[in-house]
């Protein structure tokens, strides 16, 4: 059973910042006014949520969420996404997010195979979640679509990014 002892810690920072960077690299896809960020922002939660209120999710899912549920765990979490976006371009955030999951794919193949998918699926379902949060276009949710060309294009960079089929 994975935990954050099977990780170095900058590993394991990896693993607490994938869990933001899979909802900032849906919403960095394609900006919208203040109502879809909070929208987007919710779903991301909801997914930690429910993630650990499963009895049948996986160990490491739930450890990370465990982790990410204390004050220490947010804090190496934010300090992280802080020192990567430091200086950075709203349009460099979007590929930075796409390279930390990749560098997670790599370390949770490495050390915890058993559950490798399980928690890359888990990141891309969060993405999922947040692409389907806000609908996009319209006026006054009004028309527009549930996902965007956009965050259709960033759910397949990240789906490749995880190493999962599109």
């Amino acid at each position: 059973m994975p935990d954050k002892s099977n990780f170095a810690p900058d590993e394991w920072k990896l693993l607490l910042e994938s869990v933001m960077m899979a909802s900032i690299a849906i919403t960095a896809a394609e900006p919208h006014g203040l109502w879809g960020l909070l929208q987007e922002s919710f779903a991301g939660g909801t997914e930690l949520a429910k993630a650990k209120l499963d009895p049948g999710a996986d160990a490491l899912i739930k450890a990370v969420v465990a982790d990410f549920g204390t004050a220490a765990g947010r804090t190496i979490a934010r300090d992280g996404l802080k020192e990567k976006f430091a200086g950075s371009k709203a349009a460099e955030i979007k590929a930075k997010c796409i390279e930390t999951l990749r560098q997670v794919a790599e370390v949770v193949d490495a050390k915890a195979p058993a559950d490798a998918t399980a928690f890359k699926n888990w990141l891309r379902q969060i993405s999922q979640h947040v692409a389907e949060a806000a609908k996009e276009g319209g006026f006054l949710g009004i028309g527009g679509v549930a996902v965007s060309e956009a965050e259709k294009a960033t759910l397949a960079e990240i789906s490749n990014a995880l190493k999962l089929p599109a």
